[in-house]
């Protein structure tokens, strides 16, 4: 059985299979939630070796996950007894400008200068957040990437960053950036790898 923390056949079939059920999600606008990303995590992990059953879809702090911690080089993720209420507030937030851009942007509408800059800006927040955070033992950049791409789909765009291998060309600097509440790296970087999808597309 292969790591869940190595790239294998398995988990980039559970990644594509994963994928293109968000799109549909995404393109019905579904609601985004925290049990999102919990059936993200699990779908991602099935089939693959974990050291423990609670990191499936568990967030550090619950059961099982008390002592987790998590760092990206010198940073370490949110205490674990403070995932919990860091969670809340990104589930409400997300929804909150998820609410916004659903009212401001009409399903299959072409997106404005304005519009196309509002939506990076949510992708990044959502991405950027979500590895600050680090909730998950492990496959936080997975779900993070799915956070952004999930996003970009909703509003029309195509899923512009990599999951896996994880993308390069400053992404762990962003990521680096993310856990220091900075997410203007992410924004930057994200702006970059949707002009060069639509170029290539």
């Amino acid at each position: 059985m292969h790591d869940w923390d190595a790239d294998n056949p398995i988990l980039g079939q559970n990644l594509a299979i994963l994928l293109r059920r968000i799109r549909v999600e995404a393109r019905r606008r579904d609601q985004l939630s925290l049990s999102s990303a919990r059936n993200w995590h699990g779908e991602i992990m099935r089939g693959l070796a974990v050291p423990n059953a609670a990191m499936v879809g568990g967030f550090r702090g619950e059961a099982g996950l008390h002592d987790i911690e998590v760092r990206i080089g010198r940073h370490r993720g949110i205490a674990p007894a403070n995932v919990a209420q860091a969670l809340s507030d990104y589930e409400r937030r997300l929804q909150q400008a998820v609410q916004r851009l659903d009212e401001l942007i009409p399903t299959g509408a072409e997106l404005s200068v304005d519009q196309l800059a509002a939506v990076i800006e949510l992708c990044s927040w959502a991405h950027a957040e979500w590895v600050r955070i680090h909730p998950f033992a492990n496959g936080n950049g997975r779900v993070a990437r799915l956070w952004a791409n999930g996003v970009a789909m909703r509003y029309g765009l195509p899923p512009f960053v990599r999951l896996r291998p994880r993308p390069d060309g400053g992404y762990d600097s962003a990521c680096e950036a993310a856990m220091r509440g900075d997410r203007s790296v992410t924004y930057s970087l994200f702006h970059a790898m949707l002009n060069e999808a639509m170029r290539r597309a």
